[in-house]
């Protein structure tokens, strides 16, 4: 069995509480910091701009065919938009979410996939199993899937045609179709990651995975079937990773330690660029 290669990192920006929901985009790197209530962006020098600030967290992001952004407000389990006249609702899913909303990842018609907790995880409350949301540009919605474990960091394949989940309480990701309605059928197990546990994720073009892997320290790029090509090693846990940079080969880490707030965005350089969405 070959080695997996390992990587360090460098950092790009401190002072952070809890970096989530990483996406590259005009130049900059956008996330969620989810304790500070915030979005921001910072660019590869180190330069930073508050985009939003909200009463409670915020997680994932995303972005219409307009270019409108997208934010996933987990406690009132709210979509909002942010356009040139301020921040919009688009869809109330505390009806649908068994808990907290959590990651998103917005196709190109615009169509967001949203996982939520299942359960109050801040507070040790017993496991339950959590739903996908689907919702649509004009905020209608649906239950695209059930019975999840955690269903966190989502990618969608260059094609459009395939989405897949990190379940990051069953340690496995996880692939669906995607029907011409934006549905989900055929789901079946991606990798089976056995002790690594994954929250935010990104694609590559060759279709290499990597996974931030909260509890372990690290950032790892997994191939279809679960093999382990490369590990980041980290000081501080990551929570969320994201390719970008000029050449879509910088691999972006949003990181921090148990207490939530010594936050950073870290980087290091890979060799294969980024691919699909987000």
């Amino acid at each position: 069995m070959s080695k997996s290669t390992i990587l360090r990192t460098e950092v790009l920006l401190d002072g952070l509480k809890f970096p989530e929901g990483t996406r590259w985009k005009d130049g900059k790197l956008w996330f969620s910091d989810m304790e500070d209530h915030k979005v921001l962006t910072v660019d590869i020098d180190g330069n930073v701009e508050i985009i939003l600030e909200r009463p409670n967290r915020l997680s994932g992001l995303g972005w219409t065919p307009d270019d409108k952004l997208l934010v996933v407000s987990m406690e009132d389990r709210k979509i909002l938009c942010l356009d040139e006249d301020g921040i919009k609702e688009v869809a109330d899913l505390s009806t649908h979410a068994t808990f907290y909303l959590n990651d998103m990842v917005v196709d190109k018609k615009g169509r967001a996939y949203i996982g939520n907790f299942g359960f109050d995880y801040f507070n040790n409350a017993t496991f339950v199993p959590a739903e996908l949301i689907l919702v649509y540009p004009d905020g209608s919605y649906k239950i695209v899937a059930e019975d999840m474990a955690f269903p966190n960091g989502t990618v969608i394949t260059p094609d459009g045609k395939t989405l897949i989940t990190g379940e990051t309480f069953a340690a496995r990701l996880t692939a669906f179709d995607i029907k011409e309605d934006g549905t989900l059928n055929n789901r079946r197990v991606w990798a089976n990651l056995r002790s690594l546990a994954p929250d935010g994720i990104c694609l590559d073009e060759e279709g290499g995975i990597w996974l931030a892997a909260p509890g372990r320290h690290r950032v790892v790029r997994v191939l279809e079937g679960g093999k382990i090509t490369h590990i980041v090693k980290l000081e501080n846990d990551a929570y969320a990773c994201m390719l970008g940079g000029k050449s879509n080969t910088t691999l972006f880490i949003a990181t921090s330690t148990h207490s939530r707030d010594q936050g950073r965005i870290e980087y290091v350089e890979v060799e294969i660029p980024k691919a699909g969405l987000p």
